[in-house]
């Protein structure tokens, strides 16, 4: 039996929000992409799909498989706006709630995994308190991912707090369950200025998939830039991070992270996006 080379899929943003699923798989299915990772994030709209009918989950799940396109991930980014450690207890409510709705939707359509961001807060200042209750959140996230046997991946993020796999494994030490992981992405993990192969050998035991995209990092007062950025005009250096993953023996998949607004032509984008990360899986001897 052998494993797929690469597995390359995309992100739903990198699409118009104008798409209805059916359009949105046909279509990353026709520019070449393998699957696609769910958004749900802070705004209302995406936030409704917490409480899908299970019509509404069945019929997602019918295209998926009429498709041939898996969903086998969801970046689950709604705590920025409801944190695990915010100082009001009616946040940190909704953000328990969203968790354990996210961890039931996951199960009703068959994913697998579900990216959670790094932040402790978002739009409050972060403290030793609200550090002390995001960590105890994620432990009671990862208890419940645990019961579910949903993956939890932690994503290395566009703050300092989750800016490393090495940050991350501290974290690790305190929540052993394997339903906790990470999910690294090569832009934030290049933006922060770590040595990107090296980090990936500390985490490859724990990798359950790959963000692809390019940053530009903060110096000074600029405070850089984490997305739209164009392939290959940013920081990171794609044919070395892959290079290095494959070395480590790394089978997983890696997601194209990209913004439809960030483009006049978003399907156009993600075909270009996908020739360049292509040529440097190819370059990396993939």
């Amino acid at each position: 039996m052998s494993v797929p080379a690469i597995r390359l899929g995309l992100y739903e943003k990198a699409l118009p929000s104008s798409l209805g699923w059916h359009e949105r798989l046909s279509v990353a299915r026709e520019l070449g992409y393998a699957f696609m990772e769910m958004s749900i994030d802070e705004t209302d709209q995406r936030l409704a799909r917490l409480d899908w009918t299970r019509d509404e989950r069945r019929a997602l799940r019918l295209l998926v498989e009429d498709s041939g396109l898996a969903i086998p991930s969801i970046c689950l980014s709604a705590h920025r706006r409801f944190p695990f450690g915010s100082a009001d207890p009616a946040q940190r409510e909704r953000a328990g709630e969203i968790m354990l709705k996210a961890i039931d939707l996951a199960q009703a359509l068959g994913v697998r995994t579900l990216q959670l961001a790094g932040y402790d807060v978002y739009y409050e200042p972060s403290t030793p308190d609200s550090l002390a209750r995001f960590r105890d959140g994620l432990a009671r996230a990862a208890d419940l991912a645990s019961a579910a046997q949903v993956m939890l991946g932690v994503e290395i993020m566009d703050r300092p707090l989750m800016g490393s796999i090495t940050k991350w494994l501290a974290w690790k030490r305190d929540i052993p369950t394997p339903w906790f992981q990470v999910y690294p992405d090569l832009g934030n993990l290049s933006a922060w200025g770590a040595n990107v192969p090296d980090e990936l050998a500390r985490g490859i035991g724990h990798i359950v998939a790959v963000h692809v995209k390019d940053t530009r990092p903060p110096a000074g007062s600029d405070p850089g830039q984490f997305k739209c950025v164009p392939f290959g005009e940013g920081c990171v250096d794609f044919a070395a991070a892959f290079a290095a993953l494959k070395r480590l023996g790394y089978r997983g998949a890696f997601l194209v992270e990209m913004w439809a607004e960030a483009s006049a032509d978003p399907c156009g984008a993600a075909a270009a996006a996908r020739r360049f990360v292509l040529g440097k899986l190819q370059e990396a001897d993939w």
